[in-house]
């Protein structure tokens, strides 16, 4: 059984790369649904259906555990699964996501208790994070921000670039305009560690940065530990194998730059 990691693009490979980082013995295979990226604008039915395909398509490949490594899927689609179609296809299998992992760390890291979330529109409207805070802290305040231009420019390359600088300040000054009192900031889209050389550079020294990869590859180690009936049947060869719906090619090259590392990937089919 090797580990899914499902995406809507390319920034789940964040998380992979920190989930290898801390678990490089075990056999991992990412899929991302490039084709019909980004999940971000998209309703709350069409990313449900389209995070349940990509999640069968992972379980017919033999994988009976799976991190939804995208904030939007999440925040969507993961508690339907979870609750009514988990128990219908097999109740043994289980499908994780990274925004729990991110929220339960919030408590030990903000002294003022506002938090800032800098995340796509359909994360935002989810209030997917609002609901986890106040089910862990009610006293804490989240301020949730959306930032539509933040995917495209890593997608298209220009993380790094000086027409990034314009919107990377916009939003955040935006954001603690909403909430001066915030002292730490989640970053909650997997796309948005390839901006934070940028995103450091506006905000102020005493607001903490949260990036999701280090955390949710803690979790899943804790989670393996915690449940030894899945973590023995895990394919231990330190491989990992690459999907993509759109062209291969182009999937290769932009990936290689997330992972800091060559990436050959298939084409698939989702339906």
């Amino acid at each position: 059984m090797r580990i899914g990691i499902f995406d809507s693009g390319y920034g789940g490979l964040t998380i992979l790369r920190e989930i290898r980082r801390r678990l490089p013995d075990y056999d991992y295979l990412y899929l991302g649904d490039n084709a019909r990226a980004p999940y971000g604008t998209r309703s709350f039915d069409i990313v449900y259906r389209f995070t349940l395909q990509a999640v069968r398509h992972l379980f017919d490949r033999g994988c009976r555990l799976i991190i939804l490594a995208c904030n939007t899927a999440s925040a969507k689609a993961l508690r339907s699964i979870q609750q009514n179609d988990l128990p219908v296809i097999d109740p043994s299998r289980r499908v994780l996501g990274v925004i729990r992992p991110t929220v339960e760390i919030l408590p030990d890291l903000s002294r003022s208790g506002h938090i800032g979330l800098l995340a796509t529109p359909g994360t935002v409207a989810s209030h997917s994070y609002r609901m986890e805070v106040e089910k862990i802290n009610p006293r804490m305040t989240i301020t949730e921000h959306a930032c539509p231009m933040w995917v495209p420019l890593v997608e298209n390359n220009e993380a790094a670039s000086p027409g990034a600088d314009y919107f990377v300040r916009k939003y955040i000054d935006e954001l603690l305009t909403l909430d001066p009192a915030i002292d730490t900031i989640v970053l909650g889209c997997t796309h948005y560690p390839l901006l934070l050389p940028k995103i450091r550079e506006y905000v102020p020294d005493s607001i903490s940065i949260i990036s999701q990869g280090e955390l949710v590859a803690e979790s899943l180690a804790d989670y393996l530990r915690r449940h030894p009936e899945i973590e023995s049947v895990c394919e231990k060869n330190g491989a990992i194998e690459y999907l993509t719906t759109e062209s291969a090619e182009k999937f290769d090259g932009l990936a290689s730059i997330f992972m800091n590392a060559p990436v050959t990937a298939k084409k698939i089919t989702l339906t």
